[in-house]
């Protein structure tokens, strides 16, 4: 009897659905739009969620929301919490590093070279967390019988415009810092090249990091960028990824007299980026205590 061939079925292949970040959870754009990703040589790589106006609201809502816990809790507590994203972050090296040299069109050595990056800057930040208040606070010498204390506070909700050109390195760069002092963010992918925010924010979503802290928005950045420059609830705006439309969003920013960074040029490589992105979503507050006698 002749034998027969086994026939071994091909398998269909199970694509990853790229959704936003918005509290914890992972809902699809209240649109149901979707946009399509592709590689700096033209090579579609997904469908990214085109979020709306409506999705800005509510990663505000979540923001605000999360901000009362996040700032209360303990700096080192904060700088643990952002240790633990630097171990999810590290365990998906090869993930990461796929989709950043596909997103950015480098070569796989620099790819894992931004990865490691990445990974070293959430750890760099984590030990800046409790460090914060001893640089930029202190005590006062005044004339009376008190003591006059400085305190660096988190100014509330931060929406954040993450870096064109730099998928992960760079997002990461103006997101750590934003969270470390106990603000919470709204950041806006990159819009060319989302797909390792998104993975990032699986990495938050298993990490300590409570929900709502760090939300990701995927999509246009002149669709998201005015409404989030607009809101009334957020506080301060960081301009890293905004383009043309600074000059726009600075004038937006100023009818809620938000605080406002936006850098002349910024390098992502550079692996000692001080306070410069941690200062200014920072609000100093002064405390007058009577001396016993």
């Amino acid at each position: 009897m002749a034998d027969i061939p086994s026939r071994v079925p091909s398998r269909v292949a199970v694509r990853r659905t790229y959704k936003l970040y918005i509290g914890g959870a992972f809902p699809r754009s209240e649109s149901g739009r979707s946009y399509p990703v592709t590689s700096p040589a033209g090579d579609q790589l997904a469908n990214a969620a085109l979020a709306s106006r409506k999705d800005v609201r509510d990663a505000v809502v979540a923001a605000r929301k999360a901000f009362p816990g996040w700032a209360g809790r303990t700096a080192y507590n904060r700088g643990q919490i952002l240790y633990r994203i630097a171990e999810m972050v590290e365990g998906r090296r090869a993930q990461f590093a796929e989709e950043v040299a596909a997103a950015e069109g480098v070569s796989e050595d620099r790819a894992r070279a931004l990865v490691s990056a990445a990974v070293d800057r959430w750890v760099y930040y984590a030990g800046w967390a409790d460090k914060i208040g001893q640089v930029l606070g202190g005590a006062n010498p005044v004339s009376g019988p008190y003591f006059n204390l400085s305190e660096p506070d988190p100014t509330g909700v931060v929406g954040v415009l993450a870096p064109a050109g730099s998928s992960l390195l760079g997002l990461v760069s103006v997101l750590a810092p934003v969270i470390t002092s106990g603000n919470t963010a709204v950041l806006v992918a990159s819009e060319r090249a989302p797909l390792p925010a998104v993975t990032l924010a699986e990495a938050l979503a298993t990490s300590d990091l409570p929900a709502g802290v760090a939300n990701i928005l995927t999509g246009r950045l002149a669709e998201l960028a005015p409404p989030l420059a607009g809101h009334a609830d957020v506080n301060a705006l960081d301009l890293a990824g905004s383009g043309t439309l600074a000059g726009e969003l600075e004038a937006l920013a100023a009818t809620t007299l938000k605080r406002v960074l936006r850098p002349a040029g910024d390098d992502w490589d550079d692996p000692d980026p001080g306070l410069s992105r941690i200062r200014p979503f920072l609000e100093v507050k002064t405390v007058w205590h009577p001396i016993g006698r």
